[in-house]
């Protein structure tokens, strides 16, 4: 277990002084900070865009998140927050452009995001299933690599994984952000046992890590569990009832066991999901979400089968297609074909062999 005292992290920063960025350059891109500007609030503060310019002319759109220390995170996320997001670098984590440390100021500047945290778009009507297995592949690619970075022995806890803590830039691709709770442990071990204050959000948080203080990355396994089924249900974990905030988690589990998830789909979702598709995406949705630690799956699993549940959607997309111009009976037996082939498993994707069934 690796624990980073404040002195540590704070000598270890200046490994990445090439990163420091001026205040003046970050006011002027943000018109002084100008509530027009803002894009966001989270744990940290306010999160604000503006065009970073650089010195061979170029100009970059960026945010600017703003540490306020009356949201409750401080000096030691904004710390963890750099040296993770410089330490891990992929393609499904945001990148972090610079930071700034001066005159009491500390504003942490990342990639752009232009279409924002997943979250706002849980009730899209134009946001197709397709695209939602894909951000919801890219972020599972995201947490796996956390867990099981192949460059380090040591594996990356986030703590607090939500469907506000995973962006999407303009292409749709989704990155997971907000470092600053994650914790760090050895690789080498089945289960990273970490003991520690609950942190998180509630609706996310794995119950086993608020009833034990034991903190494994069976947690964020269980709290991207419930992101999926924000995915499928097109709405937010919890909900405000008779005065109060109710978790819909337990609802969505149960609905799920007595095989009535028509009732929690998302309405415009209903007459475009593949029925293999769905059964896939939810049954890995629903290991998520085990109380026992030990019968959740490991993320490089939850990636396979989301990429199982996307192609079976493509399947019945392009044969729905091909349905158009050929005689229906054809595209039946070409469809059910294909799906018998993939959940006995085959290969695709240059030799990568799908495992069969699902655990």
């Amino acid at each position: 277990m690796v624990r980073f005292g404040l002195t540590v992290m704070e000598a270890l920063l200046e490994e990445y002084n090439y990163l420091n960025m001026q205040l003046e350059a970050i006011k002027s891109a943000t018109c002084n900070f100008d509530d027009r500007k803002v894009i966001g609030k989270g744990g940290f503060g306010k999160v604000y865009e503006g065009i970073l310019s650089h010195s061979k002319g170029n100009a970059t759109m960026v945010a600017f998140k703003r540490l306020d220390r009356n949201y409750g995170q401080g000096v030691p996320e904004f710390l963890k927050e750099i040296l993770m997001l410089s330490r891990y670098k992929h393609e499904n984590l945001i990148t972090l452009v610079g930071f700034c440390d001066e005159n009491g100021e500390k504003i942490l500047v990342y990639e752009h995001a232009s279409n924002g945290s997943l979250d706002r778009h849980l009730s899209s009507t134009t946001l197709t299933w397709r695209q939602r297995l894909k951000i919801c592949i890219d972020a599972a690619k995201g947490l796996r690599y956390l867990h099981d970075p192949k460059e380090t022995q040591q594996r990356v806890l986030h703590r607090d994984i939500k469907s506000s803590n995973i962006l999407l830039d303009e292409n749709w691709n989704a990155k997971v952000s907000d470092m600053g709770l994650s914790k760090i442990g050895p690789a080498n071990q089945m289960h990273t046992f970490l003991v520690s204050n609950v942190v998180g959000t509630p609706g996310y948080i794995d119950p086993l890590y608020m009833d034990t203080y034991s903190l494994t990355k069976e947690s964020d396994v269980y709290s991207f569990g419930v992101v999926l089924f924000e995915v499928l249900c097109g709405k937010l974990c919890f909900e405000y009832n008779n005065g109060r905030w109710q978790s819909l988690v337990q609802f969505w589990k149960k609905c799920y066991k007595q095989k009535k998830l028509t009732e929690i789909i998302f309405e415009d979702l209903k007459q475009h999901i593949d029925p293999s598709s769905l059964e896939t995406f939810s049954d890995i949705a629903f290991q998520c979400l085990q109380k026992s630690r030990e019968r959740r799956p490991k993320m490089s699993n939850v990636v396979e089968k989301l990429e199982i549940a996307l192609l079976f959607q493509e399947i019945s997309e392009d044969c729905e297609e091909i349905g158009k111009r050929v005689v229906p009976p054809l595209v039946y037996r070409y469809n059910e074909e294909l799906k018998m082939r993939l959940s006995e498993g085959f290969l695709f994707n240059g030799g990568k062999t799908i495992s069969n069934g699902l655990p």
